[in-house]
């Protein structure tokens, strides 16, 4: 009888950003102007990376992937985001709310493993050098990189079908600019303590362990670099590390305390926060801190827009 009752939900209310009708606006601006960023840094990176020969290598093959996956990470939240804003329309179809949770939760995770494994090649570049060609050869980068595309569509379908199988039946207002798998737990009426399960214990190994192998590739690498006599070589390494650590820092701070802090802890505005730095703020400082702090990236830039503007001004 209860369940005859019971209104089933079939599209939901996205709040946003708690804000004015005139920060609305402002606030549309703001994120239009810093996903367009997003987009055309990163594909500058990409550009420069394929235009120049001398960044082919395993490094820059996975930085160039890591700015695909930025694009597409953005990619997912903030188009809508800025549409709803513009127009006041924040419904989106039960539908489309799964379908952006899968390819949130694969950029995410994509986003975290690439991190892991370009620290892996920064341990092996600077650690044992003399095997670094050997070690990272392309076919080694290509099955990489199709594993991690696997295990991430995997995770991120393992997600949206239990969520897919929950009952919405109380509330169709997620207190977020998109759909996450927090703010969807709290407005299903069916028991989830299997997801929440699953994300500590999956989503914890996808996330925990790659931060854990970052740190013990780091800790290696900076024990190397100390024993590097030369200072021209020291400087490299650093300025390489530094560039990598300072991404890791801003996303996994971040993300870590969205999906691994105390359910009790969770409020809608600091998650919100939280998730915008993660997800807005870091692939948009991505192509500044690669391009400005590394000297390879920063040659083949200035490489590309030389013969470009050569080009352009012999036409």
């Amino acid at each position: 009888m209860g369940k005859r009752n019971l209104t089933v939900i079939r599209e939901f209310i996205l709040l946003g950003l708690p804000s004015s009708a005139e920060q609305q606006h402002l606030l549309s601006v703001l994120f239009l102007c810093m996903y367009l960023a997003t987009i055309l840094g990163n594909m500058l990176i990409i550009v420069t990376i394929g235009f120049d020969s001398r960044l082919h290598s395993p490094m820059y093959f996975f930085l160039s992937n890591l700015a695909f996956v930025d694009i597409c990470f953005t990619s997912t939240t903030v188009p809508q985001m800025v549409v709803n804003m513009l127009t006041g329309t924040k419904t989106i179809s039960f539908a489309g709310c799964l379908s952006q949770l899968f390819f949130f939760v694969s950029f995410v995770n994509m986003d975290s493993l690439l991190l892991c494994v370009m620290a892996y090649d920064r341990y092996v570049a600077i650690c044992h050098p003399l095997h670094y060609t050997a070690t990272m050869n392309l076919c080694l980068c290509v099955q990489l990189m199709a594993g991690l595309w696997f295990v991430t569509c995997l995770h991120a379908l393992l997600h949206t079908v239990l969520t897919a199988r929950l009952s919405f039946c109380a509330s169709s207002m997620i207190h977020h600019f998109f759909c996450d798998l927090n703010p969807l737990l709290q407005l299903s009426c069916s028991d989830v303590s299997f997801n929440v399960m699953i994300i500590f214990a999956v989503g914890g190994l996808l996330a925990i362990t790659p931060l854990v192998c970052i740190l013990i590739s780091y800790g290696i690498i900076f024990s190397t670099v100390l024993k590097i006599t030369s200072t021209q070589g020291k400087q490299r390494a650093v300025s390489t590390c530094s560039c990598h650590l300072s991404v890791v820092v801003v996303f996994y701070g971040t993300a870590i305390a969205v999906y691994f802090s105390p359910s009790s802890s969770h409020m809608p505005e600091s998650d919100t926060v939280s998730t915008i730095m993660y997800s807005v703020v870091a692939p948009m400082l991505n192509p500044f801190i690669y391009t400005i702090r590394n000297r390879d990236m920063k040659r083949g830039l200035q490489k590309m827009l030389f013969k470009c503007t050569v080009f352009h001004l012999s036409d």
